[in-house]
C-alpha cells in the first residue's frame, strides 16, 4: 500500500477597495485587465485576450493574437460574489490538475479575498516546487488585481 504525502496549500489573504461585487467581476469577467499575460501564460507575451465562462462546468483560457486557444482551467464551483473554484491546470505537461478556490467576503469598507491553490501532490515529484513557485508566485498576480479592483471605485 503506498502512501501519499499531502502537500500544504498556498493560501493567500488581501483586503481589496472595492465592494465584494466589484472584486468578484474584476477577478473573473475582468481577468484581461489585471492577468499578467506577459509573464503568467502559455503564450507568454502573446495573449490577445483571457476569457471565463461563468458557470459550474465553464473554462478559462487564454487566446493568443494569433487565435489559438490554451485552456487554463475548469470551473468546479460558481457562486457569484461569494466564491468560485477552479480545476487548475495552466501547464499541459502537468499529470493532474491542481484546485484554486477565492472567497469573497465583505469586510469593513473592503473586500477579504482569499485564495487557497491545494493538491499539489496530484503533481507527484513536482508538487513541491510547483508549489514553492506559486506560492511566491500569487504574490505579484494578486498585486495587481488588487490595483486594477481599487481603480473600479
Amino acid at each position: 500500500m503506498s502512501q501519499t504525502t499531502v502537500i500544504a496549500p498556498v493560501v493567500k489573504v488581501l483586503n481589496v477597495r472595492c465592494p465584494v461585487e466589484d472584486a468578484f467581476r474584476v477577478f473573473t469577467r475582468e481577468i484581461s485587465t489585471w492577468w499578467p499575460t506577459e509573464t503568467h501564460a502559455v503564450h507568454d507575451g502573446d495573449v490577445r485576450e483571457v476569457v471565463w465562462e461563468e458557470r459550474e462546468g465553464g473554462e478559462v483560457y487564454e487566446v493568443s493574437t494569433s487565435g489559438e486557444k490554451a485552456h487554463w482551467a475548469t470551473v468546479t464551483a460558481w457562486e457569484p460574489s461569494s466564491r468560485f473554484v477552479l480545476a487548475w491546470y495552466v501547464n499541459p505537461e502537468r499529470p493532474a490538475p491542481t484546485e484554486v478556490e477565492v472567497r469573497f467576503s465583505p469586510e469593513g469598507e473592503t473586500t477579504r479575498v482569499e485564495l487557497e491553490h491545494r493538491h499539489w501532490e496530484r503533481l507527484a515529484e513536482a508538487g513541491a516546487d510547483a508549489r514553492a513557485a506559486y506560492d511566491e508566485g500569487w504574490d505579484p498576480v494578486l498585486g495587481r488585481f488588487a490595483e486594477r479592483a481599487a481603480s473600479v471605485v
